[in-house]
C-alpha cells in the first residue's frame, strides 16, 4: 500500500516498518511545512501519524481505511525536526479497529509532539464507495 502513497512519499515521509497492526514512520519538518508562527502546520503532524496509522492497519491484509481519527497536539514541532510517527492496534472487532499514535521529535524517546486515535474499517471491495 505505501509504495502507492504519492501524497505521503511526496513529502519525504519514510516507512520504517510496518507489521502484526504496528507501523512506524518518519518526516523531516521542512521550512514549506511551517505555519506563520514558525512551527510546523498541524495538518502535516496528522498526516504523518494517519500514514503511519494506515500502514499499521494494513499490516493485516484485507484493503482497510479509516473511518475517523482525532488527534492532540501537545507540543510544537519546528523547521529541521524530524518527527517519528508510532502506530500500534489497541483492538479489532469485526471489521473495524481502534489504533493509537504517538509522534514524537528526535526518536521514539523524544519528547512527544502529538496523540492521534484512528478508526479503521476493512473493506470488502477496492472500489469507490462499496464497503
Amino acid at each position: 500500500m505505501f509504495d502507492d502513497d504519492h501524497a505521503s512519499k511526496a513529502l519525504g515521509i519514510e516507512l520504517l516498518e510496518a507489521a502484526d497492526g504496528r507501523a512506524l514512520a518518519r518526516m523531516l519538518i521542512t521550512e514549506q511545512m511551517v505555519n506563520g508562527h514558525s512551527i510546523a502546520h498541524g495538518g502535516y503532524v496528522f498526516l504523518l501519524a494517519d500514514t503511519a496509522f494506515a500502514c499499521a492497519c494494513n499490516s493485516h491484509g484485507p484493503v482497510t481505511v479509516a473511518s475517523g481519527a482525532e488527534i492532540t497536539f501537545v507540543a510544537p514541532g519546528y523547521e529541521g525536526d524530524l518527527l517519528y510517527a508510532r502506530a500500534e492496534e489497541r483492538t479489532s472487532f469485526g471489521r473495524s479497529g481502534i489504533y493509537d499514535i504517538t509522534v514524537r521529535r528526535d526518536g521514539e524517546q523524544g519528547p512527544v509532539i502529538a496523540e492521534f486515535r484512528g478508526h479503521s474499517r476493512s473493506i470488502n471491495n477496492e472500489g469507490r464507495g462499496e464497503s
